[in-house]
């Protein structure tokens, strides 16, 4: 069906142009209006954790575990070639790249990956002085998160 083609793990692979993927591997908005809307959950029971995730149960846990690991599933092929660069922060959090706060690594600043920024890892890959394909470890490993719920 040709609404597939609007599904970004649908249309990655056949973009030849190189691309640079900034995404949050738990992407806040994705969460709250894809995964889990407020009409696909009429007892509530995501309510405290779409807002917190510290209150998250075990089971609500895994399922945002799966979301991310099927998201860098998705990006394998993609990250194989040389021209792609990504960097795929564990933070809950969206529009990680519009803020200073979050673009920038002085203190308190961006989320880093591997000691190095976002601001960092795009002009690395960029100006081709480095290759840049940076996974964040499964939440909760990263303190540089700004968590934005």
């Amino acid at each position: 069906m040709w609404v597939q083609c609007f599904f970004p793990q649908n249309i990655i692979d056949g973009i030849t142009t190189p691309l640079f993927l900034l995404n949050a591997a738990y992407d806040f908005i994705q969460i709250v209006l894809s995964l889990v809307p407020d009409r696909a959950d009429p007892s509530g029971a995501w309510r405290a954790c779409k807002s917190n995730r510290t209150a998250c149960s075990a089971s609500q846990m895994s399922f945002l575990q799966d979301f991310r690991d099927q998201m860098v599933a998705s990006v394998k092929g993609f990250s194989s070639s040389r021209g792609n660069g990504l960097f795929i922060s564990s933070c809950f959090a969206h529009c990680q790249s519009e803020q200073l706060g979050t673009w920038n690594t002085k203190p308190g600043g961006s989320p880093t990956i591997q000691n190095k920024g976002i601001a960092k890892s795009v002009g690395d890959w960029y100006f081709d002085r480095a290759e840049v394909k940076a996974i964040d470890c499964r939440y909760p490993c990263d303190n540089t998160c700004h968590h934005i719920i």
